[in-house]
């Protein structure tokens, strides 16, 4: 048993009261948190109250409750945005009640939608993209999704072919929603195991072999959930160029770039993954993501709008306009947070989001350097090492030279405790790391890497926007002394 579990069970051993307050009420009835001061009545926990609570005494109550909350900026699991300017919230708080949908009804907030759209279709290299908000990037892959597939099932029909077996190619590294379009819409879904080799992302060779007249799309992701790496979308669009001289199937990419799709055009302008390349016919973005806007805001852009079939468009004349068109699962939805996106790219231009993504990219390059130089930890992520440089476990450091052209990715520092120490201190678990982290305030996953990796663990630190460089600082040391901790409290 190693020092944290049994420091963890040690704690859970203390009795604890069964009341939370004078009146002797249980965590299964009604009860009184320190808002009694505010008021006399109770208030439950499980059910809805018979009675009325006071306003103050209501909003104290959930506030106290929320407090057991980690510190959203200190949780480093997470790829979405936890931090923007006053200006920004001062315009949500404004337009918290406008619903986007209502497009009638509020003109200006649907000329704003239209003008994201363009700024969005301009960055990833299209003058005739046509797409939407949606509330995350999981409802913008589904509808990337339903387009390949329908737009498969028409040159089926037309060819007089079956349309029954649709499948689709993602690998094996591919975030819940790509594999949740499969199950929901009914198209096989042909998962490709990840390797060392292919990074833990798409093998694109493996991919093509997938491939066959039923194929609907590939999915390729410009930011990996897992590593951060960024998939190689022209490496898949020349094989399915190759595939289509070949074989004439014609076969369609469409890029899950929700980490991704708001770094490459600033951190990495130079490469090719978006509109520019044919066989890209659609792509999704979180902009709650590296957009740099609170949670609720997606994209999704299809190139122009022949690849936006028409029976997924429709027509609606009972919101107050007298002809308004949608073409996203969800209808309602808050328009607030698609003006803060906007606010974001009137506020920075590509001048201040390439600053912010530097310094997101120089933080990533620290801790990874960090991380290393302790000795303690291994690097799987690449972002730190020169282009075309991968494979911790060759020892491929990273350099600490200006002008460096680095690996493409997400800011994303994936690692794991070495070999050599697990060697030296069989009672230490990595979950344990993970574990004793969360005691010094910060959220580090531990998880298991996807097939065929699975018996490898690692460990993710997403670097955001609102990590300063005190709290890198405290982070690295936090980091250094848990391994060392659990290194020096052996068993008895």
């Amino acid at each position: 048993m190693s020092f944290l579990t049994r420091y963890l069970k040690s704690i859970t051993k203390v009795k604890r009261p069964d009341t939370h307050s004078p009146t002797g009420a249980t965590n299964a009835a009604p009860a009184l948190e320190h808002s009694s001061r505010l008021t006399l009545q109770q208030v439950s926990k499980p059910r809805l109250a018979e009675q009325s609570t006071d306003a103050q005494a209501a909003y104290q109550f959930v506030h106290d409750s929320l407090e057991l909350d980690s510190r959203p900026n200190m949780n480093m699991a997470s790829y979405v945005h936890t931090w923007m300017e006053p200006e920004a919230d001062k315009l949500i708080m404004e337009n918290i009640n406008k619903n986007l949908c209502d497009q009638g009804e509020y003109p200006a907030t649907t000329e704003i939608h239209r003008r994201c759209i363009s700024i969005i279709g301009d960055l990833w290299n299209s003058n005739d993209a046509v797409g939407s908000s949606t509330v995350g990037s999981s409802e913008a892959v589904h509808l990337g999704g339903i387009a390949m597939k329908k737009r498969w099932q028409q040159k089926r029909m037309a060819e007089g072919k079956d349309t029954s077996r649709p499948n689709i190619i993602m690998g094996h590294n591919a975030q819940a929603a790509l594999e949740k379009f499969a199950r929901y819409f009914d198209v096989e879904c042909r998962m490709i195991p990840v390797s060392l080799e292919s990074r833990y992302c798409l093998d694109v060779k493996k991919a093509a072999e997938a491939c066959d007249e039923n194929t609907i799309g590939v999915y390729v992701i410009l930011g990996s959930l897992f590593t951060g790496h960024f998939e190689d979308v022209q490496g898949m669009s020349d094989e399915l160029d190759r595939i289509h001289d070949e074989k004439g199937w014609d076969i369609p990419i469409h890029v899950d770039a929700a980490s991704g799709g708001f770094i490459a055009p600033f951190a990495f302008p130079n490469l090719k993954w978006s509109f520019e390349l044919d066989r890209v016919k659609s792509i999704n973005a979180s902009g709650h993501k590296f957009g740099l806007a609170y949670a609720g805001i997606g994209w999704v852009l299809w190139r122009s709008e022949e690849y936006l079939p028409k029976e997924l468009v429709l027509t609606i004349d009972y919101m107050g306009a007298e002809v308004q068109t949608s073409y996203t699962l969800n209808f309602s939805r808050p328009a607030c947070f698609m003006i803060a996106q906007y606010y974001n790219f009137v506020r920075h231009g590509r001048e201040g989001y390439t600053s912010i993504m530097q310094t997101n990219f120089a933080n990533s390059r620290t801790l990874s350097l960090a991380l290393e130089e302790s000795g303690y930890f291994d690097v799987i992520s690449d972002i730190h090492r020169p282009k075309g440089v991968y494979e911790y476990h060759r020892n491929h450091k990273a350099v600490r030279e200006d002008g460096i052209e680095y690996n493409p990715g997400s800011p994303c520092v994936a690692f794991k405790l070495t070999d050599k120490f697990r060697t030296e201190n069989p009672h230490v678990k990595q979950s344990d790391v993970s574990k004793l982290m969360h005691t010094r305030g910060w959220v580090v996953p531990n998880y298991t890497l996807p097939p065929a990796q699975e018996r490898t663990e690692a460990m993710r630190i997403v670097i955001r926007e609102s990590l300063s460089k005190e709290m890198l600082k405290k982070l690295i040391i936090d980091i250094i002394w848990t391994a060392v901790s659990l290194a020096e409290n052996r068993e008895e």
